[in-house]
């Protein structure tokens, strides 16, 4: 089985390192709705999923389905233009696949995005969160089953998923930029359903901020690798104690594209110095 796995991975990383013209150190995953970074890209190339030798595709509405190689501010960078979900019905491994190819190319850091619903009081919709730690409410782990040591530890140390210094960095570009910024926590579950308010209530008392439906497989694969993370969320619906919005997909990607220039722009910032 790990074998398999190997070599199935390995065809992957040979064909993507076969069209390479760049060594990017540092992949993004966009959320739904913030694909309009891929607008500020140099492109050098971009790949549908379904060319990519073993690659999963998505299925998810604001998720285009390409893997970019190109440069952003000057810094080349490899961009998944799509994510994969766990309610997609895909297995946690193909959740984290893109993840343990990125780690297969050279790169070092993994930054993250997602759209979220905000639970504390002080959030509004349209406000940026930087994640400092999260809760895995998925019932699941993408680390589950044999261990390959090849790739990384049977235990991962969690105590520091999210990197203090592009916490910091991230800090010190958004108050350069004059753009407020939250930090919390993050609760990854397996959805599709939004939360009732019962469980807004819930998981605010555990101690989450926002709370979605991805990124957590992707931070624990990051760190099992090896990789720097940093991960934020856009606020697109509140699940406030007596404020939860009623919020569909289609509003959620509206209010993701609304507040995604100053996700675009943050970003280009934190490039340079990472």
């Amino acid at each position: 089985m790990l074998e398999e796995r190997r070599e199935t991975l390995q065809k992957t990383i040979e064909f993507l390192q076969n069209r390479m013209t760049i060594q990017p150190k540092i992949a993004i995953v966009l959320g739904s709705g913030l694909g309009g970074l891929t607008k500020e890209i140099e492109i050098l190339d971009e790949i549908p999923y379904g060319e990519i030798p073993n690659f999963p595709v998505s299925t998810v509405k604001g998720h285009k389905g390409t893997l970019i190689f190109g440069r952003l501010n000057q810094v080349e960078v490899v961009v998944l233009n799509g994510r994969f979900h766990y309610y997609e019905g895909y297995p946690m491994q193909t959740v984290t696949y893109p993840e343990h190819v990125f780690a297969g190319l050279g790169v070092k850091t993994l930054i993250l995005s997602n759209a979220a619903g905000g639970m504390n009081p002080t959030f509004q919709v349209g406000d940026i969160m930087l994640i400092r730690d999260h809760i895995n409410m998925f019932g699941s782990n993408p680390l589950l089953g044999p261990n390959d040591d090849t790739l990384g530890p049977r235990f991962p140390n969690m105590s520091q998923v999210y990197s203090p210094r592009l916490l910091k960095i991230a800090h010190q570009k958004a108050k350069a930029l004059g753009i407020h910024v939250q930090e919390g926590v993050y609760i990854g579950v397996s959805g599709p359903c939004f939360e009732t308010p019962s469980e807004y209530k819930a998981y605010y008392i555990l101690g989450a901020d926002a709370v979605g439906m991805s990124t957590v497989p992707e931070a624990i694969v990051g760190v099992y690798r090896g990789l720097e993370v940093f991960a934020f969320s856009v606020i697109t619906d509140l699940g406030i104690v007596g404020q939860v919005m009623e919020a569909t997909h289609e509003e959620v990607l509206a209010a993701a594209t609304g507040a995604e220039p100053n996700m675009v722009k943050l970003i280009c910032e934190m490039l340079p110095e990472i």
